[in-house]
C-alpha cells in the first residue's frame, strides 16, 4: 500500500511539473503583439537624448545637439502621441524643430512592426518646451490632438534580427515625402532604436534629379539618454562656438523650423 501510494504521489508530482513547464514555456514563447512592439517603441523615443559623444569625434560634422521627446496625448485607437523637439544644447529654450509623433502598429498586411509618424504642430510657440514644463502648463491631451496639424513622413520599423546592436529599424517608404526647403524635392528619413533607450536618425533631402541639398552626408545623428548632470558642460567649448559658424553650416544639416 506505502509502494503504491509513493507511486501515486510521485505521478501526481511529475504531473505538476510538466504542467508547469508547459504553461512557462507557453509564456515564454508567446508572440509579442505589435501594441507590445509600439509601447517599446515609443518609450524608447521618450527621454531626453544628445549628440556630445559623436560632436567630439568629429566636430566638423555633428554639432551636440539636444532631443527631448515626452508623451502628449493618446488617440481614440490607442495610438501614442509624443511631442519632439531638437536644439543646440546650449540653447535648449530655442528649439529649431517642433513635431508630434504618432506611434502605431504597422497594418497587419505590411511587413513592419511599428509606424512613426511625424506631424507638423499649428501653434508652435505653444509648445515650445513643452516636456520641461509641469504638467498641469502643457497644453491639455484634447488641445494636443486638435493641434495635429499636416502629415510629413512615416517610418516602418522592424524588428532587428539577432545579433545586431538594434532593437528597432526601419525608414521612409522609396520615393520618401515631398519637402521643399533648401531646394529640395523630397525627404527620407532613418531610423534605429537602440538597446538602453539610445536613438539614431538620418534626415536628407534630395532635388527633382535626386542630388543631395540638405541633411548631413556622413551618417546618422547618434542620441544617447543624457545624465542628469549634463547640463554642467553648457560651459564647455564644444557649446560655445561662434554663432557665425554654426549659421554656415547648418544648411548641409538639418531642416529649420519652415
Amino acid at each position: 500500500m506505502d509502494s503504491g501510494w509513493a507511486r501515486a504521489r510521485g505521478l501526481a508530482i511529475k504531473a505538476a511539473l510538466l504542467i508547469g513547464g508547459a504553461l512557462l514555456l507557453k509564456r515564454l514563447t508567446k508572440s509579442t503583439t505589435r501594441w507590445d512592439h509600439t509601447r517599446l517603441v515609443a518609450d524608447s523615443l521618450c527621454g531626453e537624448k544628445n549628440s556630445k559623444g559623436q560632436a567630439v569625434r568629429d566636430p566638423d560634422h555633428y554639432f551636440n545637439l539636444r532631443l527631448i521627446t515626452c508623451p502628449a496625448a493618446e488617440m481614440v485607437d490607442g495610438s501614442k502621441v509624443l511631442y519632439f523637439e531638437q536644439a543646440f544644447w546650449r540653447m535648449p529654450q530655442k528649439p529649431f524643430r517642433q513635431r508630434f509623433y504618432m506611434v502605431k502598429p504597422c497594418q497587419k498586411e505590411m511587413k513592419c512592426d511599428v509606424e512613426v509618424r511625424t506631424y507638423a504642430i499649428r501653434d508652435m510657440e505653444e509648445y515650445k518646451n513643452f516636456c520641461d514644463r509641469p504638467k498641469d502648463q502643457r497644453p491639455l491631451p484634447d488641445e494636443v490632438i486638435g493641434d495635429i496639424a499636416e502629415h510629413l513622413t512615416t517610418i516602418y520599423l522592424k524588428r532587428c534580427e539577432r545579433g545586431k546592436r538594434c532593437l528597432y529599424e526601419g525608414s521612409t517608404p522609396p520615393g520618401g515625402f515631398p519637402n521643399s526647403w533648401n531646394g529640395a524635392a523630397y525627404c527620407t528619413s532613418e531610423l534605429a532604436i537602440l538597446k538602453n533607450n539610445e536613438v539614431h536618425g538620418w534626415d536628407k533631402g534630395y532635388d527633382d534629379e535626386a542630388n543631395h541639398v540638405w541633411g548631413v552626408k556622413e551618417g546618422p545623428y547618434e542620441f544617447k539618454p543624457a545624465p542628469v548632470s549634463s547640463f554642467s558642460d553648457m560651459s564647455s567649448p564644444l557649446n560655445q562656438a561662434p554663432l557665425l559658424s554654426f549659421e554656415k553650416r547648418i544648411e548641409g544639416s538639418f531642416v529649420l523650423q519652415e
